[in-house]
């Protein structure tokens, strides 16, 4: 029986679940993840507790379907949680996660370069956290921006250098184009330290190994592009036609609809992946 198995790294846990190619549930297994350290506008996490709690789940998802024939996996996280780390894919320091405001002077930088309509506004945004890291670690000319489910992608297949057109909206990426906006270079943005983005679903690369052994799976399943944590939810619920909208509740409210074409307020916080041939706008 071919089966899949999604991967979602919420705040407070890591939730992995084994799908056959009805959609049927096989097993479904959630482990807890500490509370992120906050401190006034600061809100870190380890990323070591993200791969303990993946490495904890995908041990047990594996062993209630022993000898499943995994096709493939896809890894969801929170948008805007971004890692600083060198080419091996070493984290520098913990993650600023996708509430962290401190990077107030970097979001007024990208304010007066990025047009209105654009998902990297905000103090939150992965650009602007971008450009916060890279002042702290101005020796490090080496080091990487990585979105949460883009490392946890790395670690699986071992390739931290790809994301997904949804978590990379945050971090600048066009989806209208398709490309990486020429306004960045304005920034300072080195160019190459960007990541080759695909869309969701698209195969980057097979499961390593080592991982293979030690959760009992086949070295040739799929890795393929996530997508953000509320995309998922609304991936989740089976909405499909224009004009359905879900509500997402956990650490924050997310409202999304389904429409034939995006919409962007940005200082407003609201923006829209392409799923497809349609979109998926909201905030």
């Amino acid at each position: 029986m071919q089966t899949f198995i999604g991967i979602d790294l919420g705040t407070s846990g890591c939730r992995g679940a084994m799908i056959d190619s009805s959609g049927k549930q096989q097993a479904f297994v959630h482990t807890k993840l500490p509370r992120p350290i906050s401190e006034g506008a600061r809100v870190t996490q380890a990323a070591h507790y993200w791969w303990d709690a993946v490495d904890q789940m995908m041990g047990e998802l594996c062993a209630l379907v022993p000898g499943a024939e995994v096709h493939a996996l896809a890894v969801d996280g929170t948008s805007g949680t971004l890692l600083y780390i060198d080419p091996q894919g070493t984290p520098l320091g913990p993650a600023l996660m996708y509430n962290d405001q401190r990077a107030v002077g970097q979001a007024r930088q990208v304010a007066g370069i990025a047009p209105d309509d654009c998902g990297a506004h905000g103090p939150s945004s992965s650009v602007a956290k971008w450009l916060y890291l890279a002042g702290r670690f101005p020796q490090r000319s080496d080091a990487l921006p990585c979105h949460q489910a883009d490392w946890i992608v790395g670690q699986l297949c071992g390739n931290y250098r790809i994301s997904d057109e949804h978590n990379a909206l945050k971090l600048g990426f066009d989806p209208v184009q398709g490309a990486w906006p020429a306004w960045l270079k304005e920034l300072g943005i080195p160019v190459d330290k960007l990541p080759q983005v695909v869309p969701p679903g698209k195969p980057v690369g097979t499961l390593r190994a080592k991982l293979a052994r030690r959760w009992g799976l086949s070295q040739s399943i799929r890795i393929v592009a996530g997508t953000t944590d509320s995309t998922a939810g609304v991936l989740a619920t089976g909405a499909h036609r224009l004009g359905q909208a879900v509500t997402s509740l956990g650490s924050t409210l997310v409202m999304k609809v389904l429409s034939p074409q995006p919409l962007f307020a940005g200082k407003l916080g609201v923006y829209s992946h392409r799923l497809g041939n349609i979109w998926l706008a909201g905030g």
